[in-house]
């Protein structure tokens, strides 16, 4: 098996390049131009966040049909999950491709590295299929599969929400100035590629798509660093792509 890339870069600084890596914008919108990027430009930096440190993973350098290295699979529920790199026009991707669960089902995957209190993610996603659910987001302060927060983005609803799993049970929180309104309602979200952005810090948590701040929501259940991942519902086939993880 072909090692599994991923850069990893440390910076003392609040501004922190890295050189994109992976396909053509016309396989799937990566640069391979080889130019640097400049995150202070993209990314939200709140109070002149401190970084430590940036993984990035375009999972191009992994091997189809299986988990890559150094990542874990869980899931709760009555059904199964499967992770796995697959080919998607030429770009290689991570998706879940288990196909047959129920509506009450969770899929995981968590890096087994990395553990972070306060961060910065960044993914790709696409909703491929699913009539149950469709699309997924980010998992952090991660715990075990009983225990985290996830924020995710649903073509079928065509909306984002931010909710904590406690002991199993996943309950969607209020917004700030907005207060218990299931998340907020987005543009059609269709079955192309879409961007997240999550930006962590404490107990505050802001939310974003296609580069649009969305919401914010603020809770203290999980206070402590965790693993930090990628999740789905139910029977939702989803791609996910170019995921970097910021920690400061």
């Amino acid at each position: 098996m072909k090692p599994f890339h991923h850069t990893l870069l440390t910076a003392s600084t609040t501004l922190l390049v890295i050189v994109a890596c992976g396909n053509s914008a016309d396989q799937g919108g990566k640069d391979s131009t080889g130019k640097t990027q400049d995150l202070s430009k993209n990314t939200l930096f709140i109070d002149s966040l401190k970084l430590r440190q940036t993984a990035k993973f375009d999972f191009e350098n992994a091997d189809p049909g299986s988990l890559p290295p150094g990542w874990s699979q869980f899931f709760s529920g009555s059904g199964g999950t499967s992770w796995k790199i697959t080919n998607d026009n030429g770009n290689k991707v991570l998706a879940q491709m288990y196909s047959d669960n129920p509506g009450n089902h969770f899929n995981i995957v968590v890096n087994d590295t990395i553990t972070a209190m306060n961060m910065v993610l960044t993914v790709r996603l696409k909703g491929v299929s699913g009539k149950h659910d469709q699309g997924g987001g980010f998992v952090w302060r991660f715990t075990d599969k009983d225990n985290y927060y996830i924020v995710r983005a649903n073509p079928l609803e065509d909306n984002v929400v931010l909710y904590k799993v406690q002991n199993g049970i996943r309950t969607d929180l209020p917004l700030i100035d907005k207060g218990k309104t299931y998340g907020v309602s987005v543009s059609k979200l269709g079955n192309g590629w879409n961007s997240m952005k999550l930006v962590v810090k404490n107990d505050l948590f802001s939310v974003f798509l296609n580069d649009k701040e969305i919401f914010k929501v603020q809770d203290n259940t999980f206070e402590g660093a965790g693993k930090v991942g990628l999740w789905s519902k139910a029977d939702a086939v989803t791609y996910f792509d170019d995921f970097e993880i910021l920690t400061y």
